[in-house]
């Protein structure tokens, strides 16, 4: 298969609203692809390489010096075979190969291609193909049912597998995907609600919970051996060990529990998300102990449970691991899950969540039965910049490079910006047309894909929060950031400080 066809049906998912239209121009790129081809397109779609961990950041990807090919040349086995070298990459001259590595890539991929390849290997491809839409697009090239392939994926945790067993295999081997201890599972995901009660009217009675600004993990136990996964499905059983000492200290043989874990400070609040995520890398400090929050359990001692309601899997898992459940009401009282709420959020987490309490385990798009609760924080922010956008947002200036106000120098020159992170969601067809009119009236520079600009724009910014990072200057980044409204009401001046970002983190 060509990469030039991959890009072109991303194009086309992009330009669409229709979902139905997703589904179809993926489906009939799928029904092209051999079965080795499948694994690698379905990582590429989803921005998630089969690979994993290529070793590759925008900043590296930005300072490249290659020509592109100027017409397509690149097949998918290419790009397979590059990545694989990349992600082998490692040890002392590691840096030096990887640039050779991209450059290489770069040159034989046109202009596009590589604009492609860059957002899908940095996790940043927008064209709405997220694992919902692709698995029924996979359902719908294989004509098997869509709930048999969501079951399957989840269960094999492998949504590119899973489309090499539906497109190639028989009915009996995609049915015969099962639950196994050992094999993680895609997790299952919630919806959102503005409140507490509004997520009851969705569930109706439900398991009100405690909802971390944790790590998701998911840990398998069959006899001694114990297993630790991240949200991800990557394994870090080697990096948590007192994670795994606890779940070897549970009355079972066999488990398959769903939770989070965070870090406490030495007032018993959570550490920000960023230490919490810090224990799984490779430099992990081991001073910094975890805890589970187990939320649910998916098999215990030979006995599947995630087609049993959610009351009976709660009552299993009050069974095995009562000392290190999330802490949770039952109740179809709104003012009995709002006071849940206002808890969970004075001792610092991040909300609750709302769970169908008849509600069977699955995965794939978001439903209505699990719902989160989180408050929203908005802050006005300077616009410092904005890319080029890609597919349906082609000629128009779109992902905005968005600074916090720095009045002492603390970060810069007193009274410049800092820059704290970048966001494209919520930007309304109306809003892109402005920007795009607008933002050349106050450009400073511009590379092939990004006008700079001076400190003019305020745009009001909707949050979950902040965390630590290296990559902007101030030491945080924005967590799902979105634009909620530009506020030509207020100047630079105006805006919200790096100071009161920080002062969102804790610890």
């Amino acid at each position: 298969m060509k990469l030039a066809d991959v890009v072109a049906t991303a194009e086309k998912v992009t330009s669409t609203s229709s979902r139905l239209a997703k589904i179809d121009a993926l489906a009939t790129l799928l029904s092209t692809a051999d079965s080795e081809e499948l694994p690698v397109l379905v990582g590429l779609l989803l921005a998630a390489p089969r690979q994993g961990k290529l070793g590759v950041g925008w900043r590296g990807l930005s300072a490249l010096d290659a020509t592109h090919a100027a017409t397509p040349g690149l097949c998918l086995s290419d790009v397979d075979a590059a990545l694989d070298e990349l992600a082998a990459s490692s040890g002392s001259g590691s840096a030096a190969a990887r640039t050779r590595l991209l450059t290489d890539l770069a040159s034989r991929a046109t202009a596009t291609e590589w604009d492609f390849l860059s957002r899908s290997m940095l996790g940043e491809l927008r064209t709405g193909a997220l694992a919902g839409v692709l698995l029924d697009a996979v359902a719908r090239a294989s004509d098997r049912p869509s709930e048999v392939v969501r079951r399957a994926a989840m269960l094999s945790g492998d949504l590119g597998e899973t489309a090499v067993v539906a497109l190639t295999g028989t009915e009996e081997e995609l049915d015969a995907i099962g639950l196994a201890v050992g094999r993680p599972v895609l997790p299952m995901l919630a919806g959102t609600a503005s409140s507490p009660t509004a997520a009851l009217e969705v569930t109706g009675e439900a398991s009100v919970e405690y909802k971390l600004d944790g790590a998701r993990i998911q840990v398998h136990r069959h006899g001694d051996d114990v297993h630790v996964y991240t949200r991800s499905l990557a394994d870090v059983t080697h990096r948590v060990p007192e994670l795994v000492e606890i779940v070897r200290g549970l009355p079972v043989d066999d488990v398959i529990l769903d939770g989070e874990t965070l870090s406490l400070d030495e007032d018993g609040g959570p550490r920000p998300f960023q230490e919490t995520m810090s224990r799984f890398g490779a430099d992990a400090a081991r001073e910094l102990a975890l805890r589970p929050w187990f939320f649910d359990v998916l098999h215990v001692d030979g006995r599947d449970l995630i087609d049993e309601p959610l009351s009976v899997r709660l009552a299993e898992l009050e069974r095995v691991a009562a000392e290190w459940r999330m802490p949770g009401i039952i109740t179809a009282d709104p003012a009995a899950a709002e006071q849940l709420s206002r808890d969970a959020l004075a001792a610092g987490h991040e909300g609750v969540l709302v769970k169908g309490i008849d509600s069977t385990y699955t995965a794939g798009r978001r439903g209505k039965a699990w719902v989160k609760v989180k408050p929203v924080l908005t802050y006005d922010l300077v616009v410092l910049g904005a890319e080029w956008g890609s597919g349906r947002r082609q000629g128009w200036l779109s992902n905005l490079h968005l600074g916090a106000r720095d009045p002492d120098g603390e970060f810069g020159e007193p009274g410049g910006f800092v820059m704290v992170g970048k966001t494209f969601k919520g930007l309304t067809d109306e809003l892109l047309r402005w920007q795009t009119e607008q933002f050349p009236e106050h450009e400073t520079r511009r590379t092939q894909s990004t006008v700079f600009l001076d400190p003019h724009f305020v745009v009001e910014i909707a949050i979950d929060g902040v965390q630590r990072s290296p990559r902007y200057p101030g030491g945080i980044a924005l967590r799902f950031a979105r634009v909620k409204s530009y506020r030509t009401d207020k100047t630079p001046a105006e805006a919200d400080t790096i100071q009161t970002l920080r002062g969102l983190l804790r610890g």
